[in-house]
C-alpha cells in the first residue's frame, strides 16, 4: 500500500493540485528566470534611464512634450501606421477570401505563398525594395518603357518606399486572422439570406461581415501596433524625410547620447501600445481577434 492510499481522501485529493502547482513552477522556472534575466531587467533598467536627468525625474517627459518635432514625429508615427493598416486591409481581404474558398492542392500553393516571406529576413526583404525601387531600379524602367512617365519616379527615402515596404512585411499578419474568421463562416448562412431574398449587399452587410469583425479587428490591431514600432524598413525605405518614432530614439542614442531622452520616448511609445491594447481587448477580446476563435 502506498503512501497516498494512507491519507484520508480530502487529505489526498488536495495534495494533487499542490503537487500540480509544484512541478508547473519546476516546469516554467528556468524558463522565467532567463526571461527575467535577459527581457524584464534591461528592459526596467532602460526605462528608469527615463527618470534620471539631473534637472528631474520628468524633466524628459516635459521636453519631448515641449518639442515640436517630437509632435510631429509622433503625429506622422500614427498617420503611417493608419495608413498601412487601412492597405493591408484593401489587399488582404480578397487574398483571405479566396484562401477560405480554395480546397487541396491550390490552397496549399495560395498558403505557401502568403507564409513564404516568413522565412525571409526582414533585412533582405527591405534591400529588395531598395532595389526595386531605386530611381534606376526595374519598376521606374518599366514606367518609362509603358510611355507612364518620362522621368525616373522618386519611390525611395519617402512615405512611398516606406509604405510599400511596411505593407508587404506586414500584410501576411492581416491575411491570417482575416483568413481565420472568413474559414468559420457556415456557407448555410449565406444560401439562407439569399432564399429569403436578400441581395449580395444586404448579406454581405449583415452576414458576412459582422461574422469577419473579429478576424478584422484583430488583424488591423497587429498590424497597427507592429508599424507603431517598426524600424528597420523606414529607416531603410524612408530615410530621413520620413522619419518616424523609433527612429528618433534610436537618433537619442546614436548621434546625441541621450540615454534619458531614448528611455522616455520608448516609455511613451510603450504606454500607447498599452492603451490602444486595453483598449482593443475592452472592445474585442484579445484572442478572438487574433485568431478568430
Amino acid at each position: 500500500m502506498t503512501a497516498t492510499s494512507t491519507l484520508p481522501e480530502p487529505r489526498a485529493r488536495a495534495a494533487l493540485p499542490s503537487r500540480r502547482h509544484v512541478e508547473t513552477a519546476c516546469l516554467l522556472g528556468p524558463a522565467l528566470i532567463v526571461l527575467a534575466l535577459l527581457f524584464v531587467v534591461p528592459l526596467a533598467r532602460l526605462f528608469s534611464l527615463a527618470f534620471t536627468d539631473p534637472a528631474g525625474p520628468f524633466t524628459t517627459f516635459g521636453v519631448l512634450a515641449e518639442s515640436a518635432v517630437y509632435r510631429q514625429v509622433m503625429w506622422n508615427t500614427f498617420v503611417v501606421a493608419i495608413m498601412v493598416t487601412a492597405l493591408c486591409v484593401l489587399l488582404a481581404w480578397p487574398v483571405a477570401y479566396v484562401l477560405s474558398r480554395l480546397d487541396g492542392v491550390w490552397f496549399g500553393i495560395a498558403l505557401y505563398g502568403v507564409l513564404f516571406p516568413f522565412w525571409i529576413s526582414v533585412l533582405v526583404r527591405t534591400f529588395s525594395w531598395m532595389l526595386l525601387l531605386e530611381r534606376n531600379g526595374p519598376i521606374n524602367r518599366l514606367l518609362m518603357a509603358t510611355g507612364v512617365t518620362d522621368a525616373p519616379l522618386a519611390l525611395l527615402f519617402n512615405n512611398v518606399g516606406m509604405l510599400v515596404g511596411m505593407i508587404h512585411i506586414l500584410l501576411p499578419y492581416m491575411i491570417l486572422p482575416l483568413y481565420g474568421a472568413m474559414v468559420r463562416i457556415d456557407r448555410r448562412l449565406l444560401l439562407a439570406s439569399d432564399g429569403l431574398g436578400a441581395s449580395l449587399v444586404d448579406t454581405f452587410r449583415r452576414i458576412y461581415l459582422p461574422l469577419c469583425l473579429p478576424g478584422l479587428a484583430g488583424g488591423a490591431t497587429f498590424v497597427f501596433l507592429l508599424s507603431l514600432g517598426f524600424f528597420i524598413t523606414p529607416a531603410l525605405l524612408g530615410g530621413s524625410n520620413a522619419i518616424t518614432l523609433s527612429m528618433l530614439i534610436a537618433s537619442f542614442v546614436n548621434d546625441r547620447l541621450a540615454w534619458s531622452l531614448a528611455a522616455a520616448g520608448s516609455l511613451a511609445l510603450l504606454a500607447i501600445v498599452l492603451v490602444l491594447m486595453a483598449l482593443t481587448a475592452r472592445l474585442l477580446p484579445i484572442e478572438r481577434g487574433l485568431f478568430a476563435r
